[in-house]
């Protein structure tokens, strides 16, 4: 899994407060690969749900900015592609978090996935896309017979998929008679449906309950295994990172601060941050009595942040040059970066 899908390039974007322009995302570079699922994980506030309404063209106009940077998807900058371009919503999808609040309560789960399969089905022809009106005049546009029937064979095929049992009576049923976990298999079927290649989970499931957490990730790790999608799940459940992910990027206010293979992360972190984000996970000590520990401090504020590097107010490295230079990131091994002065177990030294 070397050929990058997606690509981050140094994406800065901010949002205009009341306060003053907050600095969201500074400088963030992430990628990728065909296959991969990679961990986006971070506290809350980090920035991670921001990188990923900006890689679906979703900020808010009135008061986002995307600054500077490149969001390179099979090669092209798709910041700069128009919102109608066919990407977003075919080759990029989205999990959300809340299964209810995606779905219109007054319609069947048939309708708004049939809805869906309408505009965005991977059937229509090139020639039928060119001929989909703009506007009011969409909303009188007929589905073409021959091409409902397959879409809703395909619809029944991915209900099994993602083993929602008796599909023909999911498919009758409305949202509020199904389970979180029955909805947020819909959403993963939703997201199935066109054929993607990179699929957005945001904390998807936060809503859900431990032993339905479970299955769901577990589901999407198999899917994309079947399907040879690339999954980008943002959370801040470390646990639900290891559970799936080939490789984890970690966040902290706006700036990527290490990005490592799954077993690298966990067995040999070289930043402080995520040093002290997996102490702070509830272990077990030899007496079996729970331990973890606490990070001093608190986030910066993204108004006026810290200059350098966004940790050094809560760092136990700390030195002059973290609060005057921003560190680049650096390779300390194959497909482990970290961006720091002082990376390592050790001190400021850098010892390992």
């Amino acid at each position: 899994m070397t050929e990058k899908l997606l690509e981050i390039r140094n994406l800065r974007v901010s949002f205009l407060t009341e306060a003053g322009k907050a600095q969201v995302l500074n400088g963030v570079n992430l990628s990728v690969a065909r296959g991969e699922i990679v961990g986006l994980v971070g506290e809350s506030g980090c920035g991670k749900t921001t990188l990923a309404r900006s890689v679906l063209g979703v900020l808010p106009g009135n008061s986002a900015r995307i600054e500077e940077g490149a969001v390179l998807f099979d090669g092209q900058d798709i910041l700069k592609l128009s919102k109608t371009t066919a990407i977003r919503g075919n080759d990029i999808t989205f999990v959300p978090q809340d299964p209810m609040t995606s779905f219109n309560p007054v319609f069947s789960v048939g309708t708004q996935i049939m809805e869906l399969m309408k505009w965005k089905s991977p059937l229509i022809a090139e020639r039928e896309r060119r001929r989909i009106p703009d506007g009011i005049s969409a909303m009188f546009r007929t589905y073409p017979r021959a091409r409902y029937r397959k879409d809703y064979a395909r619809v029944m095929e991915m209900f099994q998929a993602v083993q929602l049992p008796n599909p023909e009576e999911v498919f009758r049923k409305y949202p509020d008679e199904m389970s979180g976990g029955q909805r947020q298999r819909l959403l993963i079927a939703m997201a199935l449906l066109t054929g993607p290649k990179l699929i957005i989970a945001d904390e998807p499931t936060t809503a859900l309950d431990v032993t339905i957490q479970a299955q769901i990730l577990k589901l999407l790790q198999r899917l994309a295994r079947d399907h040879e999608v690339a999954i980008l799940l943002t959370t801040h459940d470390l646990g639900a990172a290891y559970e799936i992910c080939d490789r984890i990027s970690v966040l902290y206010a706006g700036q990527e601060m290490e990005d490592a293979e799954i077993d690298t992360f966990f067995g040999a972190p070289a930043h402080p941050y995520t040093q002290s984000l997996l102490k702070s996970l509830p272990g077990t000590d030899s007496d079996t009595a729970t331990m973890f520990e606490g990070i001093p401090g608190e986030i910066p504020a993204l108004v006026n942040p810290p200059s350098g590097c966004r940790f050094h107010t809560r760092c136990p490295r700390m030195e002059s040059i973290c609060m005057q230079e921003r560190p680049d990131p650096q390779e300390i091994s194959a497909r482990h970066s970290v961006r720091c002065h002082f990376p390592g177990t050790g001190g400021a030294t850098g010892a390992g």
